[in-house]
């Protein structure tokens, strides 16, 4: 379907690809992955609209390809006096009013051959679509999705995340022959995730997502593009096996690329002794073996193992704090409640502690962001905030945290950094190169606003942190570089999240709204939930088995103890046909 080969393209700072290749096949789900930043929803651009870029390489596509397209940015219109069903049902209805349209002109005009030829095109474009059964259609598409109570709901009052379920089904009932989903996950609640999950499993067509969702890649693909540090892999079959795949791949290429190291070592002494002889014997032989000494040093540096696939730049997050106490009362809620044209939330109460880690779980649009700012503005007369108590927010919108129209470098200067070197020396442990620091922030991905959004919280090294999806748009080894910043941190953590594995991995426990109130959760009660509506028996405690051989791996690396190393990813590979 799609054909990319030796495409290359570059920003003005900056190269994203370098001769990059790979193909997608009809009735392919390919997740499309890599670091945040990388230039995936560029490519994406350029796929479907190849005449704005220009590009070395080629890019072949079927011509007659008809693409559908979901934007990670799309917002619900709250203007829009439309139901679900008529807004998904809209490009059904405009041909047929067409087509009756076209029939009563037939009636009264001369010019019936063109007529025809305009009735035939309308009809056969209504049937591209499976148009005779668009109503059950939508209404399959719809349960499939557990949206059908939600029918008749306009579309003006439907949460974020039930939006974006419904932008996909609408994509997918126009019947395109690839579509393309630019992270759809952001922002949805766990229930309108398995929902993704299964219209992406139900679609038989072509599908490109990008996504860093580990649930979505654990169930929904059946090959893996993988964008790294210029360069493109592609693998068919699950993310699981490539993930393994990978990581047995480094293993070797490490063992061998220390072999290569040593061997450089050795030769470099070597040259290092026959330039300190011939400087004081001037013998022709000396002067040749050195120059064949050399000669082959800069073989041995040409061949040197280079795998952008392995190298994987490992984002740099820290969370600091300049106040730690010791553990009191940071947070108190008492009686709190919050109504706009109906309740959210009514009579909550909870109290966290100075060193606790919480996740304020619930469904989409039941008033968890709402909450979170008013605890952050601290002006609401049931919200007691520990005078002690220093408190920094990560927004889920992130406009709301960050000036876009600032430069990354305005930002750190309006955030209280002096000097210039200041500046660069911080954000560039953030993966933030001295060349882009004049850069605008919007133009920036949006992965990448949220580590300069961290980069910020941390700046402000305050000992409370409320977080509004911390884990939205990074790619997966900044989802895991956060986990250990959560973990090492020496504060209070209240943050909102869909993340199962997230939530695991980094919260002591759970704060789960629910017909309108707050009830507090142990972890062991939050797994079992999450079981008993999402996962297979053990999944959650084999992937966090599967974690922590994969830390193990990556310790032995550290230590170059490649046989420990191949034996562990035996374990891991044990682990992975357990999911």
């Amino acid at each position: 379907m799609i054909k990319i080969d030796n495409l290359s393209y570059s920003f003005p700072l900056k190269d994203l690809y370098n001769k990059v290749s790979f193909t997608l096949e009809e009735n392919q789900h390919c997740a499309f992955i890599g670091a945040s930043g990388s230039g995936k929803s560029t490519l994406i651009d350029i796929i479907m609209d190849p005449e704005r870029y220009m590009f070395d390489g080629k890019l072949e596509m079927d011509p007659n390809c008809r693409i559908g397209y979901v934007s990670q940015f799309s917002q619900v219109d709250k203007t829009k006096e439309i139901t679900v069903f008529e807004y998904i049902a809209e490009p059904f209805i405009k041909l047929q009013d067409e087509i009756s349209s076209i029939c009563s002109e037939m009636g009264t005009s001369d010019d019936i051959e063109t007529l025809l030829e305009k009735y035939q095109e309308a009809l056969d474009a209504f049937e591209a679509i499976d148009g005779d059964d668009f109503e059950s259609n939508i209404n399959k598409k719809l349960n499939l999705a557990n949206l059908s109570e939600h029918k008749d709901r306009m579309i003006s009052e439907l949460s974020g995340g039930e939006f974006k379920l419904i932008q996909v089904i609408k994509e997918m009932l126009n019947n395109p022959d690839l579509i393309i989903m630019d992270e759809p996950d952001v922002f949805l609640d766990f229930e309108n995730l398995n929902s993704l999950k299964n219209l992406i499993n139900s679609h038989k067509k072509t599908i490109l997502v990008i996504t860093h969702n580990r649930y979505l890649l654990n169930h929904c693909f059946n090959k893996i593009v993988h964008l790294e540090n210029t360069e493109v892999q592609e693998f068919d079959g699950r993310y699981i096996d490539y993930n393994l795949s990978l990581l047995q791949t480094k293993i070797e290429l490490q063992e061998m690329a220390l072999a290569d190291e040593e061997e450089i070592a050795r030769n470099e002494a070597l040259i290092d002794i026959l330039r300190e002889k011939a400087t004081y014997n001037a013998d022709a032989s000396r002067g040749r073996a050195l120059k064949a000494r050399v000669k082959i040093q800069e073989r041995l540096e040409a061949n040197r193992i280079k795998a952008p696939f392995v190298d994987i730049k490992q984002p740099y997050i820290n969370l600091v704090t300049n106040n730690e106490i010791e553990e009191t009362i940071a947070l108190k809620v008492e009686d709190y409640s919050v109504a706009f044209d109906e309740v959210l939330l009514e009579n909550v109460n909870f109290e966290i502690k100075s060193t606790d880690k919480v996740a304020l779980i619930g469904t989409n649009g039941v008033g968890k962001t709402t909450l979170l700012k008013e605890i952050f503005k601290n002006n609401h007369q049931a919200i007691e905030i520990n005078e002690n108590i220093e408190v920094a927010y990560l927004s889920q919108n992130q406009g709301e945290a960050l000036n876009e129209s600032n430069t990354i470098l305005q930002e750190f200067y309006d955030t209280g950094f002096e000097t210039y070197g200041e500046i660069r020396r911080y954000v560039g442990k953030y993966g933030f190169d001295a060349d882009i620091l004049t850069q605008k922030i919007e133009s920036l991905s949006g992965g990448e606003k949220n580590i300069l959004q961290l980069a910020k919280v941390s700046a402000s090294r305050a000992n409370m942190l409320l977080m509004d999806e911390p884990t939205s748009h990074l790619d997966i080894y900044s989802q895991m570089a956060l986990e250990k910043a959560i973990e090492d941190y020496k504060g209070a953590i209240l943050m909102i999240s869909h993340d199962y594995h997230f939530i695991v991995n980094c919260a002591d426990y759970v704060l789960f709204i629910e017909d309108k109130t707050i009830r507090k959760m142990s972890m062991k009660k939050f797994r079992r939930m999450i079981y008993a509506n999402h996962f297979d028996r053990d999944y959650l405690e084999i992937e966090q088995k599967k974690k922590t051989v994969e830390t193990n791996v990556a310790l032995a690396l550290a230590d170059t103890d490649f046989e420990r190393a191949r034996t562990l990813s035996e374990d891991l590979e044990e682990l992975i046909k357990l999911l």
